[in-house]
């Protein structure tokens, strides 16, 4: 018994010296690997900017080589700006925060703060509605980025430089199609600038770092990663066709609308714009490449593009087969818009376009990119092939109408807005797209605005309808309008027949009075 007790003690001293061991040794560091094929742990990818590849590299960096992030957001801060926008509006008339900006609930949201100050509900009178957002400063003479939903609408804007310096801000230019906007403000001395880097060379991956003004929290910075690259999330009928999106998971919140994304090296590879309401940490950026193509023409004040009016496909397998295509590059045609270029250069529904000039499509992207870089006027020749041959065929673009935009308003076509609360236009192709009505609106003309405490409201016409009769008479133009509108004065009311095409097409008669009770 005594024999096995002193056993049991020797082998509790031996494996008590070897525990020691092992912890002396470890804390020196004389430790090697287990494994040969095992190495130290290494982080993520750090690339550098020279270096090819998105985001500038590709090897793996040691845990020493990971920047400091408050570095990062120290080079940065001093360009970041507040924006507060301004807009007067009456009862019933005031801006709705945006989600796919006027189709109802979606299933993102653009960065709105959600305690936007509305005034009083029951006040009949002209109020103050304010809201806010981010933005950066590009150039020294004041040139500020943000978001084109940051300051929609609004009649005045202030922007906040540093913790205290405020500045009445003019906009410049904007382009609801990729939701930037471009403000100008002016000091006395130079402002601080961000550094422009190049979303192309991110990759999924990368780390990335936003900063903004969440839920009015100043100067607020978090990272995340480039989750993917070339998203089109259907934000909106505005920019449905010019989504390229960077999806992160940076956290970004209401507020945080027109801030910068940047890479590791301080340098803006992004404009954060929306985020999923469905999912934690889903945000969307607009790449910087984007704005820096489009600063020229923000400059100028309106972004104008190249329209072909062709409505297109990715040919997948099911197609390559059924057409009888050696490949699956190129798009399929699938319908082409009456009295649009590519109908008048003979284009049609399955056509499969291989070339616009001498440049490849491969993609939908590449047709859309392309055709909207080239000014309305331009001639572009089509390379298609019909029926297994290849032909080619030339167009003179047209402007490209983005929905979203606000139709502009002749002086002559005000009168009706003064009587009943609408405004008028005569129908025209780029209203059509506008309002996406009926291919049965042939005629008449287009109610583009309508007072929300008016005759025209209560009889429950809205913006987007077509009138198409007044009293029994046939319209054709702004002009038919008014007439008819002249001779029906003297009456208490007016009957219209109109053609409605959202949510679906129908056609009704409104009566609207003209004179008060």
């Amino acid at each position: 018994m005594r024999t096995k007790t002193k056993v049991l003690s020797i082998a509790a001293l031996v494996s008590g010296g070897v525990v020691f061991g092992m912890i002396l040794a470890g804390s020196l560091d004389l430790t090697r690997g287990a494994s040969a094929e095992r190495g130290p742990a290494t982080t993520a990818a750090v690339p550098g900017p020279a270096d090819p590849g998105s985001g500038g590299g590709g090897k793996a960096a040691s845990p020493a080589a990971l920047p400091s992030f408050a570095d990062v957001a120290e080079l940065v801060m001093p360009a970041v700006v507040s924006i507060r926008a301004t807009d007067i509006v009456k009862e019933d008339t005031r801006r709705t925060p945006y989600h796919n900006w006027g189709e109802g609930e979606g299933p993102f949201d653009f960065f709105f703060p959600p305690d936007k100050k509305r005034g009083r509900e029951d006040e009949d009178s002209e109020h103050r509605e304010l809201s806010g957002g981010t933005g950066f400063i590009i150039e020294a003479d004041g040139f500020v980025l943000t978001n084109h939903h940051v300051v929609d609408g609004a009649e005045k804007v202030e922007v906040t430089v540093g913790e205290r310096d405020v500045y009445k801000a003019r906009i410049v230019g904007r382009d609801p199609a990729t939701d930037l906007a471009l403000l100008k403000i002016d000091g006395a001395k130079p402002f601080p600038t961000v550094k422009m880097g190049d979303a192309n060379r991110m990759r999924p991956g990368d780390w990335v770092v936003a900063i903004g003004d969440p839920l009015q929290f100043e100067k607020t910075v978090t990272v995340g990663v480039v989750s993917g690259k070339g998203r089109q999330a259907g934000l909106s009928r505005a920019t449905q066709n010019f989504e390229n999106l960077i999806q992160t998971d940076a956290a970004i919140n209401f507020g945080n609308s027109g801030g910068p994304l940047v890479n590791i090296y301080g340098e803006v590879i992004g404009i954060n714009t929306a985020i999923s309401r469905f999912a934690q940490n889903i945000g969307f950026a607009v790449p910087i490449n984007v704005a820096q193509q489009l600063l020229p023409q923000l400059k100028q004040g309106k972004v104008v593009r190249g329209y072909l009016g062709v409505t297109i496909a990715p040919i997948d397998k099911s197609y390559q087969e059924a057409f009888g295509l050696k490949s699956a590059e190129g798009v399929i045609v699938q319908s082409v818009e009456k009295g649009m270029p590519a109908d008048k250069a003979g284009l049609k529904h399955g056509d499969v376009i291989l070339k616009v000039d001498n440049q490849l499509i491969k993609t939908n992207r590449d047709l859309i990119d392309y055709v909207s870089s080239k000014a309305p006027g331009s001639k572009v020749v089509i390379t298609f092939l019909r029926d297994g041959k290849e032909k080619s065929a030339t167009a003179s673009l047209e402007t490209r109408n983005v929905e979203g935009e606000r139709p502009e308003v002749e002086e002559s076509e005000k009168e009706s807005k003064e009587t009943i609360g609408i405004t008028i236009q005569n129908l025209t192709p780029a209203l059509k797209r506008t309002y996406n009505l009926d291919k049965s609106a042939t005629r008449g003309v287009v109610i583009s605005g309508v007072r929300a405490v008016s005759p025209a409201a209560d009889a429950n016409l809205t913006e987007g309808d077509v009138i198409l009769e007044v009293n029994g008479v046939e319209i054709a133009s702004v002009d038919d309008y008014q007439r008819e509108m002249k001779a029906a004065a003297k009456k208490d009311w007016v009957r219209f027949y109109v053609l409605r095409s959202q949510p679906r097409p129908q056609q009704f008669i409104a009566v609207v009075r003209l004179k008060a009770d």
